[in-house]
Formats: structure tokens, C-alpha cells, sequence
């Protein structure tokens, strides 16, 4: 049995690959909000350095699990540690793990479905689409731009499978994308 968490304090920050959360999310820090990096992008520089083999381009499945365990984990320390009400930014959230399951057409155990039902994130989701003029691949980001699309558009439907909004970040500089973002926060706290 999961015991349920609602977090309306926690927002996500994702999109596809190459679309500026990094970047978005250092400008969030710079403000001084805490920022819970990106687990998939550690774990791949982990693996790298260990010539592990859970890597998206070796073996996908444990690629997943590990993820979505480390995602899970985050979400639980950060819980218990941080005990106020000030926004905290996740550079993705574990639904993420299960959309990419979704686009390796892999298993999404009961457990990861009872957890993405149970355990939950402020429903206002912030999702930054494709960007072709600032994609880039690197030796972490190896997805080509059609993949890059697809997971931004399987992203939007895994979250809104589990009762998400949207709110789609505008195609701006990254100072403009964080006002925005902040400017939302403080609208929907009135």
C-alpha cells in the first residue's frame, strides 16, 4: 500500500530533450528556489563514467527502472526534507519514467502505475514544446528532433492521463519563461 502524498508546493518542469529545462531551471536556482536536477541525465553520466549498461541505447528496461526508482527516491527525500510551502522545481517528474516506457513500448508495472496515481506533483505541469532552433544533441542527448517531438507529445498525454494541466512555457528567453512560470505560481495561490 502507497500512502498518498499531494504535493502542491512540487511543480515539474519537462518536455522533450533539447528544449531548455536545464537552462529554464538554473534560471529558477539563480532566483533562489530549490531545483531537483534532472534524474535520467545523472544516471546516464553515472553509467558512462561505470561503463554501466542502463543506458537508453543499451538496455532500456533497466534504464527505465533505475529511473524511476531515483525519481521516486527524489520526490521522498524532498519531501522530508524540505518542510515549507515555497515552490520547488523537478527537472522532470518520475511520470516522465513512464512516458518513456511508453516510447520504448515497455512494461509499466502496477507498481509505477499506484505510485503515479498516489503520489502527486501540483497539477499544473510546465512543459516546454519542441525548439527547433535551440536543439542540440550532446553525449547524454542522443534523439533525433522527430524523436525529440514525439516524446513532447507523449509527455502532454502520460500526464494528462493522471489528471495533469498542462501549461505549455512560451518560446522565449529563458528570463521571460521563468517570470512566466513564476507569475502563474502566484496567480494560482490567490
Amino acid at each position: 500500500m502507497i500512502e498518498p502524498k499531494e504535493k502542491n508546493n512540487f511543480y515539474v518542469i519537462t518536455g522533450g530533450p533539447g528544449v531548455g529545462k536545464t537552462t529554464l531551471l538554473e534560471e529558477l536556482k539563480h532566483r533562489n528556489y530549490s531545483i531537483i536536477p534532472e534524474i535520467a541525465r545523472e544516471l546516464i553520466q553515472e553509467q558512462q563514467k561505470d561503463n554501466g549498461i542502463a543506458l537508453p541505447w543499451k538496455n532500456k528496461n533497466l534504464y527505465k527502472e533505475m529511473m524511476f526508482e531515483r525519481s521516486i527516491n527524489s520526490f521522498e527525500v524532498v519531501d522530508k526534507k524540505l518542510n515549507n510551502e515555497k515552490p520547488v522545481f523537478f527537472d522532470r517528474g518520475f511520470l516522465d519514467s513512464i512516458c518513456y516506457a511508453d516510447l520504448i513500448q515497455s512494461e509499466i508495472s502496477e507498481r509505477m502505475k499506484l505510485y503515479a496515481e498516489s503520489w502527486k506533483y501540483n497539477r499544473n505541469i510546465f512543459i516546454l514544446p519542441p525548439w527547433r532552433e535551440i536543439y542540440e544533441t550532446d553525449t547524454e542527448r542522443k534523439q533525433d528532433w522527430d524523436e525529440a517531438v514525439l516524446t513532447y507529445e507523449k509527455m502532454c498525454k502520460t500526464y494528462r492521463s493522471y489528471g495533469y494541466n498542462i501549461i505549455g512555457i512560451p518560446k522565449v528567453s529563458v528570463k521571460n519563461r521563468a517570470n512566466f512560470i513564476l507569475k502563474l505560481i502566484e496567480q494560482n495561490r490567490k
